[in-house]
């Protein structure tokens, strides 16, 4: 069964996925006359976009991908714009009063229309600029805050290699007077440069992923976002890295759904992830605990858990529920910061907080197959069994590391 599914693409992806991020978001871009471009005018009003159009000749460009089975089989372009005709007050407006500007160049004579331009050089400095370049577009206008070419585009034929990423993108600081220029690497992250001979690399979260159309606009409109909201250049990048990797492995620009309410996946959730395996028939694992100060014994309980299925999801007690059980003291790091130091480890998939001094609601939630506790409940009748085997389940025991336990940490580091 064939079934066709309009989604935004260009500067028009762009602006849906910034206001996705909860920013009022304008869309100033060139509009042709045709059916086609009514269509990307009620896509990007779904997304909660106002479009102010420039008046163009020609026909909407439009890119029809043949999809299977989530592959990309094949691209079917058609359309082609013409030139601009008078740019309307209301989008030189648009961009004097906006508190911030993503420039999505996609070489098609936006960026370079004078009055459009002159329109940007005349922003204040305090407005941040992200300019998101094209080859065939102008080059971005002097003092913009961050300038994001992939590497294909900084490159050219000038080299490879990230030694020669950190040397273009210096010399590109220079050549654009931009306040710094970030070279996109896709699944190795992004350097950031601010001319200097040693740039920061900023790694991308591992991902998997088999579309990453739209990854690039992601990047850019996340930084845009973070560098509006107060952030500083290398915070931007770093939050960026992180939304284009969750972007890409949620489906990437394929995942858009102009019926729904809130088109854009934020990434995968536990619940996602647990119900994607379960339906490929895969074996479904959880384990649970505070895990404030990480230790070799939690690595251990956590490698071996990983090993008994096909995912392993973290129920993690919030700062709340630790309190609760630990005392006041604790816990010694806060949720948020314990939950990305378990996502980034390799044997875990996902992490699920929850408020309840039990994980029994979180376990109903995700009704794992297996259910993981470490070896100091050996001998023990582990107080989840009972819940496991309603749906079939099973609680195991695993061996640990003895002597390891974050109280033990905590009364050494006091007896110290």
């Amino acid at each position: 069964e064939l079934v066709e599914q309009p989604r935004p693409g260009g500067a028009a992806l762009a602006a849906a996925l910034a206001a996705s991020d909860g920013v009022e978001v304008v869309l100033v871009t060139g509009v042709c006359d045709d059916e086609e471009a009514a269509v990307v005018a009620d896509l990007v009003a779904r997304a909660g976009v106002r479009l102010v159009g420039v008046p163009r000749e020609g026909r909407t460009e439009v890119k029809q991908r043949v999809r299977s089975a989530g592959q990309s089989l094949l691209r079917l372009d058609r359309g082609g714009p013409g030139p601009f005709g008078e740019v309307p007050e209301a989008a030189l407006e648009a961009i004097a009063g906006a508190a911030g500007v993503l420039v999505s160049d996609y070489g098609r004579g936006a960026a370079a229309v004078p009055v459009i331009r002159s329109a940007l050089e005349q922003l204040p400095a305090k407005v941040p600029v992200v300019w998101d370049p094209h080859p065939r577009g102008p080059e971005p206008v002097r003092s913009a805050r961050l300038v994001t070419p992939n590497e294909a585009e900084a490159l050219g034929t000038a080299g490879h290699g990230l030694a020669a990423v950190a040397e273009r993108a210096a010399a590109l600081v220079g050549r654009w007077d931009a306040h710094a220029v970030c070279v996109t690497l896709g699944a190795r992250g992004a350097v950031l440069s601010r001319g200097e001979s040693s740039p920061s690399l900023v790694p991308a979260p591992r991902v998997s992923a088999t579309d990453v159309c739209g990854a690039g606009d992601r990047f850019a409109s996340a930084a845009a976002t973070a560098l509006l909201r107060g952030a500083v250049t290398l915070e931007a990048v770093q939050h960026a890295v992180e939304e284009a990797a969750r972007f890409v492995a949620a489906g990437g620009a394929a995942a858009y759904d102009a019926r729904a309410d809130a088109p854009f996946a934020a990434g995968e959730t536990a619940e996602q992830l647990v119900d994607r395996v379960r339906r490929a028939g895969g074996t479904v694992v959880a384990t649970g605990g505070c895990f404030d100060l990480l230790h070799a014994g939690h690595v251990a309980t956590l490698t071996a858990a990983r090993e008994l299925g096909d995912c392993l999801v973290v129920c993690l007690n919030s700062d709340a529920s630790v309190r609760r059980l630990k005392g006041p003291e604790r816990p010694l790091q806060p949720e948020a910061d314990r939950v990305r130091v378990l996502e980034a480890l390799a044997p875990v998939d996902a992490v699920l907080v929850f408020e309840e001094d039990t994980p029994e609601l979180a376990l109903q939630r995700l009704r794992p197959d297996v259910w993981v506790k470490g070896g100091d409940y050996a001998g023990a009748e582990l107080p989840e069994a009972a819940l496991l085997q309603e749906w079939g389940g099973v609680s195991v025991v695993v061996p640990y590391l003895p002597g390891r336990s974050t109280t033990r940490l905590v009364e050494n580091a006091k007896a110290r």
